[in-house]
């Protein structure tokens, strides 16, 4: 199995609240003590954390399920339960979050080392019996469940962050390219995709710095899928420039023009801004005869295609001629453009999915394939999973909160007749016309 994945997908939950509890004082000389159930603790967040020590999603292949710790049910003497831990799950630099929120799909870029994304609330703990003690109702017996915690499924996407990209078609001299400017040591063979995932390599040329890419090698169709397709091309989308390797000798039987034009298509047909990202063409295989024979008819095909003469080299990536002085003129090019995200904020907020500003009273109801009526709405959903239906008096205050709500009247409104079920959450009542519903 290869050690790079970019791709996963897993699903992450919050902690449930602990549950609260419906005790009595039991002392000496008070024969009715009053309530003392203390409130559960709340259930852990859960985060995505950039790690500037992986490069990778291969973790997520191993283990797709996350969840924070649940909170502690609470004590007697209105103690309140013990919080749940968060849990952090650390991912690298450049890893996307894709999240389908409130039936839109929002997509946030994990890219700096510390960055960090609240995924997931953790759910309040429930109430203690001590908080619906009344002058009418001095003992009551009645106590919330913890809330459960939000939970999602996540799409995590990584796309290499890397200052210049390699790219060119298989066998085109990419890998040994980078191996020649940096340490970085690719596997490197004749035969097609040798190049399974992207390599990185740090390039330094006096006291500049820079990483550069190999991008997997692209053939005809890629921006369809085709080959290694959108595997890869996703990786080229946050470099800043780009260098088209070309194997000017034809030893595949190709024409190189014709894999440059192929190439800059591909980019095209996969993004317009791509396409336009700033190119310095390397002529590789300068050591073989026909890459030499082919040097004066490829500059002015490419020149007339739009490149600047000054950004094509003719090198040979195997023996490091011309080697030099295309670092160079890379090194120019990225002095004179802006750093990578210039633009982004750095500060040490927490990100967080953007969620509407709803109204938490506000519910509406609809009938479901199967005929049966279900309630939606934040306040009576978050109510229905923390009340406890083994509590008699939990049912009461449910059913008096229906009634208050609005929701009975608008339940008859819609056609509902005793007997029949209705679902709120992941609770089914049935109707009573006796006491409005049960």
């Amino acid at each position: 199995m290869s050690d790079f994945v970019d791709s996963v997908n897993i699903h992450v939950k919050a902690g449930t609240g602990g549950d609260g509890l419906a005790t009595f004082r039991r002392e000496k000389y008070v024969p009715r003590g009053g309530p003392d159930g203390g409130d559960g603790g709340r259930g852990g967040d859960l985060y995505l954390e950039v790690s500037p020590h992986l490069n990778t999603l291969l973790p997520f292949k191993f283990q797709t399920e996350f969840a924070a710790q649940d909170g502690i049910t609470a004590g007697r003497q209105k103690q309140t339960g013990r919080s749940g831990h968060d849990l952090t799950i650390a991912v690298p630099p450049g890893t996307s979050v894709t999240a389908e929120i409130e039936g839109a799909m929002q997509t946030i870029d994990l890219l700096f080392p510390g960055q960090k994304l609240l995924v997931v609330r953790g759910g309040k703990g429930g109430l203690g019996n001590i908080h619906f003690a009344t002058p009418s109702n001095q003992v009551p017996r009645i106590a919330e469940l913890g809330q459960p915690g939000e939970e999602l499924e996540l799409h995590l996407e990584l796309k290499v962050i890397a200052d210049v990209g390699l790219v060119g078609f298989p066998n085109a001299g990419k890998s040994t390219l980078l191996s020649m400017v940096s340490a970085a040591k690719p596997k490197i063979a004749h035969y097609p995709f040798t190049t399974l995932s992207p390599n990185l390599g740090v390039v330094e040329l006096d006291d500049f710095i820079f990483v550069m890419a190999d991008i997997p090698g692209l053939i005809e169709g890629a921006s369809q899928g085709v080959g290694l397709g959108h595997d890869f091309l996703r990786h080229i989308e946050r470099t800043r420039l780009l260098v088209h390797v070309i194997d000017a000798a034809g030893t595949e039987g190709r024409e190189p023009f014709e894999d440059f034009q192929t190439i800059n298509a591909e980019l095209k047909a996969y993004s317009e801004e791509l396409a336009q990202r700033p190119q310095i063409v390397a002529l590789n295989k300068h050591d073989l005869p026909d890459a030499q024979a082919y040097d004066d008819m490829l500059r002015p095909q490419i020149i007339e295609w739009g490149i600047a003469s000054e950004d094509i080299y003719s090198i040979s990536a195997a023996t490091n001629q011309g080697i030099k002085p295309l670092v160079v003129r890379i090194v120019e090019h990225l002095r004179e453009m802006p750093e990578r995200y210039v633009d982004l904020p750095r500060s040490k907020e927490v990100l967080t999915f953007q969620y509407a500003n709803v109204d938490q009273n506000a519910f509406w109801i609809e009938e479901e394939e199967d005929g049966v009526l279900r309630v939606h709405g934040k306040k009576i959903e978050r109510l229905v999973s923390m009340t406890n239906f083994a509590q008699a008096e939990a049912l009461d205050r449910l059913q008096r909160v229906l009634g208050a709500m609005g929701v009975s009247a608008a339940l008859t409104a819609a056609g509902i007749q005793h007997g029949d079920p209705v679902r709120i959450e992941k609770a089914e009542l049935i109707w009573s016309d006796e006491s409005g519903n049960r």
